[in-house]
């Protein structure tokens, strides 16, 4: 995914680095990689009024993720993170993501995450509820 074009992405979200997010090395550490995809990925489905993280009985549990480093993100950068589904299955969904520094027309890093849906109460697997589906596929 290095070569990935913003163009690939149907979503965007722009997060602004933090001071602190920076290590010793004056980069962002590779931690924070993770939860600009983790911020993604749930902000969009709050903005889509699809995720109630209080109240929802069914819910997504991350069960895998990765991220392959191209190039150095640091404070103060503007991360944009582009997010697509890369696959919808019956309880599961793959999205893939890529994040832009800046103005920068090819990414900083991308990787995946997946989320599986389980009951909140029992941690059972689920059907993705319909609605949240509706939304995903506008990710498709």
């Amino acid at each position: 995914m290095r070569d990935t074009p913003r163009s690939a992405f149907p979503h965007f979200l722009a997060l602004p680095t933090r001071w602190m997010d920076n290590d010793s090395y004056g980069h962002v550490n590779n931690v924070n990689y993770y939860s600009f995809f983790d911020t993604a990925v749930n902000q969009f489905l709050i903005g889509r009024g699809v995720l109630d993280i209080h109240t929802d009985e069914v819910v997504g549990f991350v069960v895998d993720t990765s991220c392959s480093y191209f190039s150095s993100i640091s404070f103060p950068d503007l991360v944009h993170v582009g997010l697509r589904v890369a696959k919808l299955g019956n309880a599961s969904v793959r999205y893939e993501l890529a994040l832009y520094r800046n103005d920068e027309a090819l990414p900083s890093a991308a990787g995946h995450f997946v989320h599986v849906y389980v009951d909140r109460r029992s941690a059972t697997s689920r059907p993705i509820p319909a609605p949240v589906r509706a939304a995903l596929q506008a990710l498709a």
